[in-house]
This record gives structure tokens, C-alpha cells and sequence, in this order.
């Protein structure tokens, strides 16, 4: 395990990004009831369990949550902000604890590996929604191509 190495500014090209190197992180508004109502809108995907109290408390949960693709958006926009929406390849997510309303997400994003193939430079990237409460609400990785 290498030390990691934070930054105030985004590194962007090949000779910046060292393993352990960090994106700055960014730390959301609040979730909110709206926020998982206008994704549910957008995405077509309107399960209750989202935004109806008495159903969330019905299926066994306190309250309403959020969409696992909405915060998993998030991440995926503050990685190609970062290192850039033309260069990515490949990008997944695991999902972790829920997040609930008023939930604050801080993202963040780690070089996790480096390497050449077919003539590109290729970085991998960890990335991760934390909660406020210290729980990972995601986990992910990236692959990007730098120059």
C-alpha cells in the first residue's frame, strides 16, 4: 500500500498521477425527498419505497431512502470531472449503506493503479461516497486514459 498524497488541484496528465494520489474531495448538499423524486422522474424508475413514507415503513425501513443511482451519478461525474468524460472506459459501483434524507455524501477518488497497454496510458481509479456518519454508502473504480 502506497502513501497517499493529497492535492488541491486535480492532476491531470500522466507524470501527475502517482499512485495514492487524491482528487479534492466534494462534499454534496444534503439528499433530500425532492432530490430522489426529480432522479425518479428522470430515470422512469418510480418505486415508491423512495419517496412514500408509509410505504418505506411498510416494507421495514424508518423512512424513505435514496436512489443507489443517484449518488452512484454523482461519483461518476465527479470522476470524469476530474480526469475527464471523454476518457473514461470503464466504471462500476458496489453499493454499501443506505443514505436517507439529509444525508451528507463526501466523494472522493484515489490512483489505485497505473499501466501501459496497446500504446495508452491507462490509470485506475478507487472511488467512494462516505456519509457523514463515517459509512461508505458506495464503493467504485474507474478506468481512464491519460496522456
Amino acid at each position: 500500500m502506497t502513501n497517499a498524497t493529497t492535492i488541491r488541484t486535480n492532476p491531470t496528465t500522466w507524470d501527475e498521477l502517482q499512485l495514492g494520489v487524491t482528487a479534492a474531495p466534494f462534499t454534496d448538499a444534503p439528499l433530500t425527498r425532492t432530490d430522489f423524486v426529480r432522479y425518479q422522474g428522470a430515470s422512469g424508475d418510480m418505486n415508491p419505497i423512495h419517496h412514500d413514507e408509509q410505504f418505506a415503513r411498510a416494507a421495514g425501513f424508518p423512512t424513505v431512502f435514496a436512489v443507489g443511482m443517484l449518488p452512484a451519478g454523482i461519483l461518476a461525474t465527479y470522476a470524469t470531472d476530474w480526469l475527464g468524460a471523454a476518457n473514461i472506459r470503464r466504471f462500476q459501483v458496489r453499493f454499501g449503506e443506505q443514505a436517507w434524507p439529509d444525508d451528507v455524501l463526501t466523494y472522493t477518488g484515489r490512483i489505485a493503479g497505473r499501466r501501459e497497454e496497446n500504446g495508452r496510458r491507462l490509470v485506475d481509479v478507487e472511488l467512494t461516497a462516505t456519509r457523514q456518519t463515517g459509512g461508505v454508502h458506495l464503493r467504485g473504480s474507474a478506468t481512464f486514459i491519460v496522456t
